[in-house]
């Protein structure tokens, strides 16, 4: 069945997201820009949530760069189609992506014609996978086996200070798929994965800002160490600045 693909732009610049976003026909290609990211941390963390078939990600970012962000993405998403995009004076930078499974290569500035070539051959190729992939889901759903939940749940609770701890990340550990883990975990405990593990964090940080720490440094400790990705969530989930909490 024909399906939208989802695409996910990760970039530190704000005005090369935009760009891609707005410079595209994306509904005639079969797409939609579902997400955007401003570092490979920011992306980590929320990618479980966008869920893309497609992540167009630059070569230079800061805390974690598009080598280390293909690097996990593609171990924990071996299907996911990524395009590399760098600058012209880092392209022998980007040549260490090549034992990595990368689409394809786009030098910035982005030319509107050879992305959207590049795009068509990303929607054929995900075209001709969707099947295999029904499969997939019906003989992970087949048996069920033991209750892995308050195993994951003791596990999130030991190791929430890693960065890379994400559902993907979990169900490769435990022997799951993401896609059957993520609707196990809610049926069993009411919240999705993504809210489990920021209740934690945020409950943590919450104790770390009572106790004067500067946030750069509460980032790093509860996993999330963008700062500037921390203070979103922080904000988010209390409704207050992290500057403003302890006051």
């Amino acid at each position: 069945m024909d399906r939208t693909y989802r695409v996910m732009v990760i970039d530190d610049e704000e005005s090369a997201r935009n760009l891609m976003k707005a410079a595209f026909d994306w509904e005639s290609l079969g797409m939609e820009v579902v997400g955007e990211a401003a570092s490979g941390i920011e992306a980590i963390n929320t990618i479980d949530e966008i869920k893309p078939d497609i992540a167009f990600v630059d070569i230079s970012m800061p805390f974690m760069d598009g080598i280390e962000f293909t690097k996990l993405a593609t171990e924990r998403y071996p299907n996911l189609i990524i395009i590399i995009m760098t600058a012209i004076d880092q392209f022998e930078y980007a040549r260490k992506c090549v034992s990595l499974p990368v689409f394809d290569y786009m030098l910035k500035p982005v030319v509107r014609t050879e992305v959207t070539e590049v795009l068509e051959r990303a929607g054929n190729k995900l075209a001709g996978m969707d099947d295999f992939w029904e499969a997939i889901a019906d003989k992970d759903g087949a048996t069920e086996g033991d209750n892995p939940t308050e195993s994951i749940k003791k596990y999130v609770k030991e190791n929430f200070t890693d960065p890379k701890l994400n559902l993907a990340f979990i169900a490769q550990n435990f022997g799951f798929s993401a896609s059957y883990l993520s609707r196990k975990f809610k049926a069993d405990t009411g919240k999705n994965f993504v809210e489990y593990l920021t209740d934690i964090r945020m409950t943590k940080a919450i104790g770390f800002a009572r106790s004067g720490y500067k946030m750069y440094q509460t980032a790093s400790a509860v996993g999330i160490p963008d700062p500037n990705y921390f203070g979103r969530c922080f904000k988010k989930y209390t409704g207050k600045k992290y500057s403003e909490y302890g006051l």
